[in-house]
């Protein structure tokens, strides 16, 4: 993104990026690390987004081994620097920072059997709840009711959901 930017094919307000499952993580830590210094938006797909409780969650403890152990002291200190839900805090709000919030939609499925969506209900809410309006002016989510974890049970609900997607990126 960095490149594209300094090599003038585009401008942080033309630029997206989107991620699933662990690209989730990945669009997370670009959201809360570079935000609207490079991206104008954020699709934010079945991520997995609180380091400090996935493996407590759906299939999460099996990536123990990816990840690292967050009940352990000296591995969630590593973990922690990963983490998005906990940067927003850590990061992004501390004092002096200069962090802004491109656009932003998450999307998940109630029916996820890998990525809880309560990683993307969380971190919506402290969007909402914790970053001032000014800094972040647009977080949207759709939530699935059905699906798994690909978002959707069926063709028509995977053309809704990515109608949404360019839809937001239309914008």
């Amino acid at each position: 993104a960095r490149d594209l930017i300094d090599r003038g094919v585009t401008s942080p307000g033309r630029l997206a990026c989107i991620g699933g499952s662990n690209g989730g993580l990945l669009v997370g830590n670009m959201l809360t690390r570079e935000g609207a210094r490079l991206f104008g938006a954020v699709v934010c797909q079945v991520p997995l987004l609180d380091m400090q409780r996935y493996h407590k969650l759906l299939a999460g403890a099996s990536w123990m081994a990816e990840y690292g152990d967050p009940d352990d002291a000296e591995e969630w200190k590593f973990v922690r620097t990963f983490s998005p839900y906990h940067r927003l805090h850590d990061e992004c709000l501390r004092e002096g920072s200069d962090w802004r919030c491109p656009q932003v939609l998450f999307t998940t499925s109630t029916k996820d059997d890998r990525v809880h969506p309560g990683h993307a209900r969380k971190m919506v809410r402290r969007l909402l709840d914790d970053v001032p309006a000014d800094k972040a002016p647009k977080v949207l989510y759709w939530e699935n009711i059905e699906g798994g974890h690909g978002g959707a049970a069926d063709n028509k609900q995977r053309a809704y959901m990515w109608a949404l997607t360019y839809s937001f990126l239309w914008q």
